[in-house]
């Protein structure tokens, strides 16, 4: 079952289960990609790296009739300080999950072991603005972080398109809750993180939140207030934002 409605300007999708989500959600994003592609000679493509991306994008890599040799990927975020060959690096995720299982135009990777952070930030930021983007796919934390924009350091008029960010510590356990990580200590204390207004800078923006951990973090998004204290609520003020939702992530909804 499927049913789809919106909250100002969201549209919702929720299905009843993890795997017709995904399903669901990488029809939707495939149909914005073959658009697009009619429209213009290729298109810039932002992912995020997590658990909650998986059946998404397991599905995403099997839609027909996309020219992936059209598309340039970016990755949202980065653990600062994990060894390069570390799974838990989010461009290692990826890189097995999506990017080395279809052909790109390019992959541009955040590089978290950068010698230089602030310099890192700029380089990256400078693709962004040759490569606007045109699509992202994102899940939403625990938090309601979007990308590493945990609340403390989300900021909706950020004066800039990448960062360097500290987790915090409901964050970090999240990366622990989700089985990344065995304990606490191990989780990486700070990221790089593409912000706010470069995610929501794209527009189409599709959202995959699956499972019941997610349930408190969906309710805020769709019905707290708009701010900073649940970054995910900003997803209400984008004119073409979709949220995937699962029977489990959509149980504290009426």
């Amino acid at each position: 079952m499927l049913t789809q409605s919106s909250t100002n300007r969201l549209i919702r999708h929720q299905s009843d289960s993890r795997t017709d989500l995904g399903k669901q959600a990488a029809q939707t994003v495939g149909s914005c990609i073959r658009a697009l592609l009619t429209q213009q000679a290729s298109i810039n493509l932002i992912f995020a790296a997590a658990p909650s991306q998986n059946e998404f994008l397991d599905a995403l890599v099997e839609q027909p009739h996309l020219d992936w040799s059209r598309v340039v990927a970016f990755h949202m975020d980065e653990y600062v300080g994990l060894p390069d060959y570390a799974p838990q690096r989010f461009g290692n995720f990826l890189k097995e999950r999506i990017f080395d299982r279809v052909l790109f135009q390019s992959v541009h990777y955040l590089d978290g072991n950068a010698p230089n952070l602030a310099e890192e930030c700029i380089r990256y930021s400078k693709l962004l603005e040759q490569f606007p983007v045109d699509i992202v796919c994102m899940g939403i934390g625990e938090n309601c972080h979007i990308a590493f924009n945990d609340p403390h350091v989300a900021d909706f008029n950020d004066p800039v398109l990448v960062k360097v960010v500290d987790l915090d510590a409901a964050c970090r356990q999240q990366q622990v809750n989700d089985g990344c990580f065995k304990q606490f200590a191990d989780v990486p204390t700070h990221a790089l993180t593409l912000t706010v207004p470069a995610l929501m800078q794209a527009p189409n923006v599709f959202c995959m939140v699956p499972g019941i951990h997610k349930a408190q973090a969906v309710y805020h998004t769709l019905h707290s207030p708009i701010n900073e204290k649940y970054p995910s609520t900003i997803l209400r003020r984008h004119e073409e934002a979709h949220l995937f939702i699962d029977k489990d992530s959509g149980s504290r909804l009426v």
